[in-house]
């Protein structure tokens, strides 16, 4: 039997807790693949903040969402993911369904551009603040370029020390999909 990619697990699991209106971020919008699947998950009515420090990324992400036309407002943001909190409205506080992460490098461009374990650990703490009781942060993490193992452990050492939360660990070959969801307190 073919093992479900870890990135169609990780639409699906979402897909079953968000609804038409939630507020999610996408943390990483690379080529707008996460980006347009949680605009298609939270329409109508919902809203996504995409964020990414590449402009080659935001473009892709742009194209994809006018090709899709989904029926969800989206704002592009460019800025690294640790600078979420100066980006998101202060309505957001409190009230994200979702936050994803798709670490790593943008496919088919420089690789040396990387997420790193600093970066990522405080838009991670940001994001974990931000969420609602009961929100989810989803962790695509990817192991085998330069920099991936490290910034992996740094994660997973975060994650452990989240109390009270539901902590899931999917792995596969390449990455590893990681699930936390906050307590509803």
């Amino acid at each position: 039997m073919k093992r479900q990619p870890l990135t169609e697990l990780a639409h699906r699991r979402l897909a079953a807790r968000l609804r038409p209106g939630d507020w999610v971020v996408d943390a990483t919008a690379g080529n707008g693949h996460d980006t347009l699947f949680l605009a298609r998950t939270v329409s109508p009515g919902g809203r996504v903040f995409a964020f990414d420090v590449q402009c080659r990324a935001l473009a892709a992400t742009r194209r994809r969402l006018q090709a899709a036309d989904p029926d969800a407002t989206v704002t592009l943001i460019r800025a690294g993911h640790q600078r979420m909190a100066r980006h998101l409205p202060t309505a957001a506080r409190g009230r994200l369904a979702a936050v994803m992460f798709n670490l790593g490098y943008l496919p088919g461009a420089d690789k040396s551009l990387v997420t790193r374990p600093d970066t990522t650990l405080a838009a991670l703490t940001t994001a974990a603040e931000w969420l609602a009781p009961g929100g989810l942060l989803s962790i695509l993490a990817y192991r085998h370029h330069p920099g991936g193992a490290d910034e992996t452990a740094a994660v997973t050492r975060w994650l452990d020390d989240l109390a009270g939360w539901r902590i899931e660990r999917h792995a596969s070959p390449g990455p590893l999909w990681l699930l936390a969801q906050r307590p509803h307190e």
